[in-house]
Formats: C-alpha cells, sequence, structure tokens
C-alpha cells in the first residue's frame, strides 16, 4: 500500500473504532503514534524501539496545547457555566419568561427556547442545558398536556444554541484550530445565533397557532405587568448584566476571552451567592466538571494535532484536496460538498469529532474557493446543531432521555427533532446567500480581517 493510501486506512479505522465505542482521545492518540511509528520509521537512526520522531512530535504537540493562550478561556467558561446550572437561575428564569409570553400560543414552549438561548451564552455546555431544561421545562409542558414529540423537540433544538451562541466552546475550539481571532468568530456567531433561536420560536408559535391540541393554552390568569417585570428584574437582568459584561467586553475589545472569562466566572460566583445558592458542595462539584471537561478538551487537542500531522505528512489531505480539485467545483460546489460532508457525519459522531479530525482537512482549501474561515466556522457552527440532533447517535435526544419520564420514547424525541433540523438547513441557505449575517458585526467592530 502506498503511503496516501495508509492514511486514508488510518482514517476508516478512527472511525470504526469510535463507533465501537472507545473513547475519541485516546483512540487518537493511540492511531497517532501507531501510524506515525510507521510514517517516521527509520532504521538509520533507531537506537532503542523509542528513538522514532513521533513521540518527540507527540511531547511537542502536549506542549503546545498546554501552553496555547486561546484555550485558557476554555475552563473560565466552563467553571461560570457550572456555576451558573447550580445556582437555580434558570428555574427562575424559566417561570419569568413563562409569565411574559403566556399570551402567546405554545408559550412555555416559547418561554423554553427564551431561557435555552440565554442558558447558552452564560454556559455552551450542550450536555448541561439539554439535561436541566429537561428536568425544569419538560415536565412542566407534560403537566400542562403539550404534545410529547412537539415538547421533545423544543427541548433538543432549544439545548443545542450553546454551540452556536458565544460564549461556545467550539468556536474557541475552531479558532485555535483555525489560527483566527476567537473574538471575530464571538461576534460573527451572534447575530446567526440570535436569528436561529428566533426562526425555532417563530416555528414554535405557528405550529401552536395551526394546532392548538400541541400546546393547550394554560388557564387564563390575571397577572398585573408589575409582578412579571418583578419577575424579570429578579431573574433575567441579573444573568443579562453577567452575559453582558462578558460578551460586551470581548466584542468591545476591553479584553481577551481569556479575562472576560475569569470575569464571568467570578460574576457566576457572585450571583449564586446573590441567589443563596452558594455552597461548598455546588462549588466542589463545579471545579470538579471544570477540570473533568477541560481535561477532555487538552486531550482532544493533543490526539487530534498528532492524528492530523500523521495524517498529512502520509499524504491524506493532498489526496483529499486532489480529489477535490479534480472535480473543478466552483465555491457553491465546494461548499456544498463540504456541509453535506459534515452534516453525513454528524450521524454517527459528535461535533468534537468531526470538529477536530475533519475540519481542519477542508481549512487549507479554503484559499483555493475563496472562502473565509470565518465565514466557514459560521456555516460550520450551524451545521454542527445537526450533530446533536440527527439520529441515531443525536446525544440531546439522549440527554433528554435519560431525565424524562419512562413513558417518553426515544423514537418520539427522534421524531420531535426532524423540523428543527429543516430549520437549521434552511439558516445554512439563507446565511450563503446573505453572508453579511455573520460578516458584518466583525468587519464594523474589528476591521477587515487580515488572513
Amino acid at each position: 500500500m502506498t503511503d496516501p493510501q495508509i492514511a486514508l486506512l488510518m482514517l476508516g479505522l478512527f472511525i470504526f473504532v469510535v463507533l465501537l465505542g472507545f473513547p475519541i482521545a485516546f483512540t487518537l492518540v493511540a492511531m497517532g503514534l501507531g501510524f506515525g511509528y510507521y510514517a517516521y520509521y527509520d532504521p538509520l537512526r533507531m537506537q532503542t524501539i523509542f528513538d522514532n520522531r513521533i513521540f518527540d512530535l507527540f511531547v511537542q504537540n502536549t506542549f503546545s496545547v498546554m501552553s496555547n493562550e486561546v484555550l485558557v478561556a476554555v475552563p473560565l467558561f466552563l467553571f461560570m457555566g457550572y456555576v451558573v446550572e447550580r445556582a437555580n437561575i434558570v428555574n427562575r428564569l424559566f417561570f419569568s419568561f413563562q409569565l411574559a409570553a403566556r399570551h402567546l400560543p405554545g408559550s412555555m414552549a416559547v418561554a423554553a427556547l427564551a431561557t435555552c438561548a440565554v442558558f447558552a451564552t452564560a454556559t455552551g455546555i450542550i450536555g448541561a442545558v439539554v439535561t436541566l431544561m429537561g428536568m425544569l421545562a419538560f415536565p412542566a409542558m407534560m403537566e400542562a398536556r403539550y404534545n410529547i414529540r412537539f415538547a421533545s423537540g423544543v427541548i433538543c433544538a432549544g439545548g443545542c444554541l450553546g454551540i452556536l451562541i458565544p460564549p461556545s466552546i467550539m468556536l474557541i475550539v475552531y479558532a485555535a484550530i483555525a489560527e483566527i481571532s476567537p473574538l471575530r468568530l464571538y461576534a460573527g456567531a451572534l447575530f446567526p445565533g440570535l436569528m436561529l433561536a428566533g426562526f425555532y420560536m417563530i416555528y414554535v408559535v405557528t405550529r401552536a397557532a395551526l394546532n392548538p391540541s400541541l400546546a393547550p393554552k394554560p388557564k387564563a390568569e390575571d397577572i398585573p405587568l408589575t409582578t412579571v417585570l418583578s419577575e424579570l428584574g429578579k431573574s433575567f437582568v441579573p444573568l443579562f448584566v453577567l452575559i453582558l459584561s462578558v460578551l460586551g467586553a470581548i466584542l468591545m475589545g476591553l479584553a481577551t476571552p481569556a479575562e472576560a472569562a475569569a470575569v464571568g466566572a467570578a460574576g457566576g460566583l457572585l450571583l449564586a451567592f446573590i441567589y443563596r445558592s452558594l455552597s461548598w458542595e455546588r462549588l466542589k462539584e463545579s471545579v470538579f466538571l471544570t477540570a473533568k471537561t477541560s481535561a477532555m478538551v487538552c486531550w482532544l487537542f493533543v490526539g487530534s494535532w498528532t492524528f492530523a500531522a500523521v495524517f498529512s505528512y502520509l499524504g491524506g489531505h493532498d489526496i483529499i484536496k486532489e480529489w477535490f480539485l479534480h472535480h473543478d467545483l466552483s465555491t457553491v460546489g465546494f461548499l456544498v460538498l463540504a456541509q453535506t460532508t459534515i452534516f453525513l457525519l454528524g450521524w454517527p459522531l459528535e461535533w468534537t469529532e468531526i470538529i477536530i479530525i475533519f475540519v481542519p482537512i477542508f481549512l487549507p482549501m479554503l484559499a483555493t474557493f475563496s472562502v473565509e474561515p470565518l465565514f466557514f466556522g459560521m456555516l460550520v457552527a450551524l451545521n454542527l446543531q445537526t450533530s446533536f440532533l440527527t439520529p441515531p447517535m443525536a446525544m440531546a435526544a439522549y440527554y433528554l432521555k435519560g431525565v424524562a419520564p419512562s413513558y417518553v420514547k426515544l423514537t418520539d424525541i427522534f421524531s420531535g427533532i426532524m423540523p428543527y433540523l429543516a430549520i437549521v438547513i434552511f439558516t445554512m441557505v439563507l446565511l450563503y446567500n446573505f453572508p453579511g449575517i455573520a460578516l458584518w458585526l466583525p468587519e464594523y467592530l474589528f476591521g477587515p480581517p487580515s488572513y
């Protein structure tokens, strides 16, 4: 076999092993070291079995990841999210949004989506949002006799907004891989994220208006406007101030993502203290989960960079690039093929494998097809919503199933998710035809890109 064929075997074997259930990070490390040992094997310089450049590459990649300034923001944003999640802010937020939206069709679903969007800006942790809303909003909708599929789709789709809406962990990872400013990515993702959340709400209100049996209206209650404003002031305003201080500092260029994340982590602790939900046990749990998730992200980077280096050295990137160029694709054809590939990969794989392994395959080709890395990143971020929503993996569905009542079937959740997949694809088409949705704010705040 030739080296490029070995590279393709390496890629196929990785997908197969991951589908068997092996840990992704350590599968990447094992594949990188195993195939790298073959790629860098030099019998003339070998004195012992460890005289192979793959071990030097592995150590170098480990050091590079641990000293990467962009990735410093990851544990700080995670800590902020876990603290806010455990501060009992979300139940207050959902209740206040429910009061504010009580006259709309599907008011509980609208409140759930609004809560997910706001909570996503405070956490960026997908599993946490879906699980928490599955325990809070889903039982409330079931008690109000909402259709199971309708309610399931709302929770799963809304919970995945954290992939796109800043401070998304995925955007930080993409920034490190594509070597572009996370500030520009955050600015670029703001409007598409809010637009997608808005489309979800429009769909929910329209469906509930056309078919009221999906979301029965609650009993009419005469609630004074002052009560609604008071509840919003207690729940939404403090969290909004925290979000504004973090994202505002980033987008206005007053702080780096890491510095803003540090302020956000401190603000999350202050909010938890104000709401009297800051305890030693909750703080300990937040620190443990932050360390656990951060370690996973770092090892994913170490393994993926080693894997990608070996894959490229064997000629894997070249053979894929030549395949694309051989078909003489236009820019539109390249984007459609690239995004279709990422969409299909979302069926068996999660966003971490896709963004760390497969997206770097397309990045070197962006200049050839005159595609801005930031614009491509926005399309990928939208597309990766589907990695959590597309069966059979559809991790959002499994998160919800884990906390839903036993009578809720997984097939019902899958069925409820499907309309939101269509909305994601529609939003991607809209973004492609009107790229200013993503590109206007970064250019306005930071000027034209330097890449």
